[in-house]
């Protein structure tokens, strides 16, 4: 399954910059140097959040399968007027099911950007057939798994090792 990161502590409304108009659209070949310096900017906590281990910041190859888009997988940009990237997700459809991953720049985390990405992504994986959800979460990521039992309380949640399995109907979007 791929894997969710959940929002650093929130940022206090006098630090936190102005929410900039985000635009969500679809990953392109041409967004690598982007989506490269969006990696490079997370913290290492975000960075465990959602790939559970650390990784080299200039991995070229991570930042490829990042925006490489085919039949099954599907990425999804949060950016603002500048093009910067603020956000991304990716869902791969298997079997009526799509797996999601979401990340957000540690200063933007807890500002909605997280999602609507989900929400764009989940509309697009239903209109290509998906009627099942499923994530991976990190055992401690309290406000992400709150966040998925608000959503979908009918939600299956299964404990391997320090991860939570999550698979739930999309419902209403």
């Amino acid at each position: 399954m791929l894997r969710t990161q959940a929002p650093s502590p929130p940022v206090s409304p006098a630090a936190a910059p102005a929410v900039p108009a985000v635009e969500i659209r679809p990953a392109r070949m041409d967004d690598e140097e982007r989506v490269g310096a969006f990696v490079a900017g997370l913290s290492p906590r975000t960075l465990t959040l959602r790939f559970f281990t650390g990784y080299g910041r200039t991995d070229r190859k991570l930042v490829r399968a990042l925006i490489a888009v085919d039949e099954r997988r599907d990425v999804l940009l949060a950016v603002d007027g500048g093009e910067r990237v603020l956000g991304h997700a990716m869902g791969y459809l298997r079997d009526g099911s799509t797996e999601i991953a979401v990340m957000v720049a540690d200063e933007w985390q807890g500002r909605g950007i997280g999602s609507r990405l989900v929400r764009a992504l989940l509309r697009r994986a239903v209109a290509r057939g998906a009627h099942e959800v499923g994530m991976d979460v990190m055992g401690d990521n309290r406000r992400v798994l709150a966040m998925i039992k608000r959503r979908w309380p009918g939600a299956r949640m299964r404990i391997e090792a320090a991860v939570v399995e999550v698979a739930a109907p999309i419902g209403p979007l």
